[in-house]
Parts: structure tokens; C-alpha cells; sequence
């Protein structure tokens, strides 16, 4: 896959962008998604009936991630894949990259990339999930564009987002005993961090929370928007302004999941920022 932001990889024109995610989270990717490319099509597939990857082997993980996205190429006709889920991107990246003839974006290294260009004393944060943050992903990218990064695992975190409890004092508090403990820790070891990443497709809804709840000062980097922007400026071969608010834009979307459609129909809405609409099934085995 090429680094060029100068030719673009996709046709422009009518051009199909596939999105994955074992679960829904990566809606808030999708999201983003559509503000840079109201005109593109997108089919989404959550792998709900395989969830959590975090439990799984890389293996099996890899596995699951190849016929999720080789279903999108195949049977949806994807030019560009964005893997919206930071399990897949830490550990199946590769082997997504060697089962699909299209270009592959993960959320990792996007966000890597925008805590580099924000953070001025070269320290930065991460809070992600137990199996993100066991991946080590974000601290190795983060490590390879001269950062020290210090990780932390906040499992509280996506529950009380699909509880619907993204504006309660209860999740505040809970993100602020995370920061005060991962702060904490930043000092102990002599880090003057400056940025903190989010990375965790479900955090993107609790970023005022966090916002508040950070030092002042500090950048907070939303990794799902940074995936976005990238996708957009590899897929149009330049940077790509955000396109806010632009409802005459009648954006096509199809979404997919292998099980809990109700659930996905239900809860989607709120990381899609908009009705989901119908969510097909699909089976692609065990």
C-alpha cells in the first residue's frame, strides 16, 4: 500500500468504501467517514456474532477479519477498506492486506500519525481496550514516529457507552479516575505528556466527557476521525476538507451484521449519528 497522498488510489467516481468492525463501535468511523465523502457509497459489516475479538487468538482474529472483508469486496464491490476496529487493525492487518486486492486503512497507524503532528513534548497517552492496549499496537506506532507513548486499558469504558450513559456523572467520574491513575503513572515515570489518543471506536461519544476531564492543554486525538481523514486523502489524493453539514447529499449506506440485528438497529444510531435504517444478515460462517 502506498503512503502517496498525491494519486489517488480510488476512482473518484462512484467509488464503494467497505468499513469493518467485530461489533457496531466503528460506526463512529463510518461517521466521520461520510462528513469527508458525503458522495461515496459505504457497506459496513459488524461481525457481531463472533464478538469480542479481544478473547480470541491472533489466529483466529485474522480469520474472522479476512471473511468479513473479503465479503465486502467480493459481494459489495469495495475499492477501499477501512478496518474500524482497533483489535483487527492491531493484529490482522497483514493478513488482510495479503486476502483482499483493494488498499487497507486501519485506525492505528492514522492515529499514531495525528498524535505526532500534535504533540509537542513527544509524549503521549492511549486509552483503548484490555486487548488493544495488550497489543501494544498504538505504543509500537506511536515508538516508530519517535513518541513515547504510556497505555492504559479502560474496560469500564464501553459498557457504559452502550448503556447509553455517554453524558452521566457516573462515566465521568469513572474517565476521571482512569486519567487520575494513568496521569499518574505519565509522572512517576517521568513523562510530560501532552496528547492522549483515543483508541477505542466507542470513545469517540464520550470525548466531552474527556475533554473536561483532561489536564488543560491537552490534545485529545480522536483516532476514528483520523482514520477518516486519511482514507479520504488517500482515496481523493489529497488532504480532504470535512464536508460539514451537507444534508443534500443523500449518502448511500448498507449495513451488515452476522447476528443481534436488533441490537445493531437499536444502538447504531447513536455512534452513526444518524438511523442506520435496515440491517441485513449475513452468515459467513463459524
Amino acid at each position: 500500500m502506498t503512503d502517496s497522498l498525491t494519486e489517488p488510489l480510488v476512482s473518484t467516481s462512484a467509488r464503494t468504501i467497505g468499513v469493518f468492525d467485530s461489533g457496531f463501535g466503528g460506526l463512529t468511523v463510518l461517521r466521520a467517514l461520510v462528513d469527508h465523502m458525503p458522495r461515496a457509497r459505504f457497506a459496513f459489516i459488524g461481525d457481531t456474532a463472533r464478538l469480542p475479538y479481544g478473547s480470541k487468538s491472533r489466529r483466529t482474529i485474522a480469520r474472522y477479519a479476512v471473511e468479513s472483508t473479503q465479503f465486502l469486496v467480493r459481494e459489495q464491490g469495495a475499492e477501499f477498506l477501512v478496518i474500524a476496529c482497533n483489535t483487527a487493525s492491531a493484529l490482522a492487518l497483514d493478513a488482510i492486506q495479503d486476502a483482499v486486492p483493494v488498499p487497507v486503512l486501519g485506525v492505528i497507524e492514522p492515529g499514531a500519525e495525528a498524535a505526532r503532528a500534535a504533540s509537542r513534548s513527544n509524549d503521549v497517552l492511549v486509552i483503548a481496550t484490555d486487548a488493544t492496549v495488550q497489543s501494544h499496537a498504538y505504543q509500537t506506532a506511536c515508538n516508530h514516529r519517535g513518541l513515547r507513548a504510556l497505555e492504559k486499558a479502560c474496560p469500564l469504558l464501553v459498557p457504559l457507552v452502550e448503556e447509553g450513559w455517554t453524558n452521566h456523572p457516573v462515566t465521568e467520574q469513572v474517565i476521571r479516575i482512569y486519567l487520575d491513575e494513568l496521569n499518574a503513572t505519565a509522572a512517576a515515570e517521568g513523562l510530560n505528556p501532552d496528547t492522549l489518543v483515543l483508541g477505542c471506536t466507542h470513545y469517540p461519544l464520550l470525548r466531552p466527557l474527556i475533554e473536561r476531564a483532561v489536564p488543560a492543554g491537552m490534545r485529545v486525538i480522536d483516532s476514528a476521525e483520523s482514520a477518516a481523514a486519511a482514507a479520504a486523502a488517500m482515496i481523493n489524493g489529497r488532504a480532504a476538507a470535512v464536508e460539514p453539514g451537507n444534508r443534500a447529499v443523500d449518502t448511500q449506506i448498507r449495513c451488515f451484521a452476522t447476528d443481534s440485528v436488533e441490537k445493531f438497529e437499536r444502538l447504531g444510531s447513536r455512534f452513526l449519528g444518524r438511523p442506520v435504517g435496515q440491517v441485513e444478515l449475513v452468515d459467513l460462517g463459524g
